[in-house]
């Protein structure tokens, strides 16, 4: 169940350029108006979803660190400000919906993103578990282009990951407005713990989660921080000083560290990705957005894997590259994972997992190798002489 979980991060990689795994969103600052039970802080970012029985996933977000407040209330319809009667019958057209106010600088839209999976069932558009009907239909709510663009990317991963059964369906609509619910309904899970408890139990809600999550049912919610896992530092095969000396990299002299010493040298995500085969988060790794002329070397080894002068803005969140600066740079093999065939890239002389390459790339050669930050180290060209990287300049330049 762990690998086939890890692929909700691997299978970012294959849905095309137009979106993919939703990152950090620049902060939608927060509109309070209206909402009695909003926080007083403008430096906090709102997201609003649905995803059944608002108890339920208000108390859900409540606990994943970074969030300072979930309102329940309503949201999808046409009738102005609606009561839990009404709603409940199914005639206004809302949901029941939960805002969440929260700070970018400690959990990003995509760990909201990732947060929801956990505690729902996107599968299912005639509501959730237990409770059947419009009123209880899942959907994410999006206040700017940024988070529609993401939780399309979002979506398009989890249906590529094969966790479910049956397709990803929640819908992904603007948000026009949200009514706050009764004060009765804020925090219920707090004030009514055992009533919150039996309706869960009974719901279903969280032995349906359970049992497709198995193991990893519970997140590590820090992989979720901003600029989680960067390190600028590199091992010391790629050290600068001693990269001068042995003109950059030297393959003959590369011998690859044993697992302890990588575990030490290495970030957790660094780790994960060139060990494990793992995927970064899109849109908030290192590289995805660098526009400064260098060149790219394999993190644990330093040998020389992509040039500045082949990198194009993709759309995806990660360093997307029309080629190697070499042929012989990388390595290609054959991934038959999560029910597809795609085309894995690793770095020749270490072997550490960088990417995938697709063919849906711009001239001149119309592949996209869409490689993690984390696999790589950049030098830049002002700097690349100094490292002992002196003889790539051209290829730069």
């Amino acid at each position: 169940m762990k690998r086939k979980v890890i692929g909700l991060f691997s299978a970012l990689a294959l849905v095309s350029a137009a979106g993919l795994f939703a990152a950090q969103v620049a902060a939608e600052r927060v509109d309070s108006a209206g909402n009695a039970y909003a926080p007083d802080d403008p430096d906090l970012a709102v997201a609003t979803f649905a995803g059944g029985c608002f108890w339920c996933v208000e108390a859900g977000y409540e606990k994943i660190p970074g969030v300072v407040e979930a309102v329940s209330g309503y949201a999808g319809g046409e009738e102005k400000s609606p009561t839990y009667k009404q709603v409940s019958s199914g005639r206004t057209g809302h949901t029941e919906a939960v805002q969440v106010y929260y700070d970018p600088d400690k959990i990003t839209y995509e760990g909201l993103l990732a947060g929801l999976w956990r505690m729902m069932n996107p599968t299912d558009l005639e509501g959730q578990f237990v409770d059947r009907g419009r009123q209880y239909r899942p959907t994410i709510f999006y206040h700017n282009e940024e988070q529609k663009r993401f939780a399309e990317a979002a979506k398009q991963a989890l249906e590529a990951s094969g966790v479910y059964d049956k397709p990803v369906v929640i819908p992904i609509e603007p948000l026009k407005r949200f009514y706050p619910a009764e004060e009765y309904h804020q925090d219920y899970y707090k004030k009514n713990p055992v009533r919150y408890k039996f309706y869960t139990f009974n719901s279903g809600r969280y032995q349906f989660i359970e049992e497709v999550y198995g193991e990893d049912y519970e997140l590590d919610f820090s992989r979720y921080q901003p600029n989680n896992g960067v390190n600028d530092s590199m091992p010391a095969e790629a050290d600068p000083t001693e990269a001068a000396a042995s003109g950059g990299f030297n393959p003959e002299r590369f011998q690859k560290p044993d697992d302890k010493t990588l575990r030490q040298r290495l970030t957790e995500m660094q780790y994960e990705v060139t060990q494990e085969d793992g995927t970064e988060p899109a849109f908030n790794n290192t590289y995805w957005d660098n526009t400064r002329a260098g060149l790219y070397v394999d993190v644990v080894s330093g040998e020389p894997l992509f040039s500045s002068r082949d990198k194009y803005k993709s759309g995806t969140g990660w360093p997307s590259f029309t080629r190697p600066i070499t042929p012989e740079a990388v390595v290609e093999r054959e991934d038959k994972s999560f029910f597809m065939t795609r085309t894995e890239i690793r770095s020749a002389h270490a072997d550490s997992h960088l990417g995938h390459v697709f063919d849906d790339g711009p001239a001149p050669t119309g592949l996209r190798y869409c490689m993690n930050s984390a696999a790589m180290k950049f030098i830049p060209l002002e700097q690349m002489e100094a490292a002992g990287y002196g003889k790539w300049i051209d290829a730069v330049e």
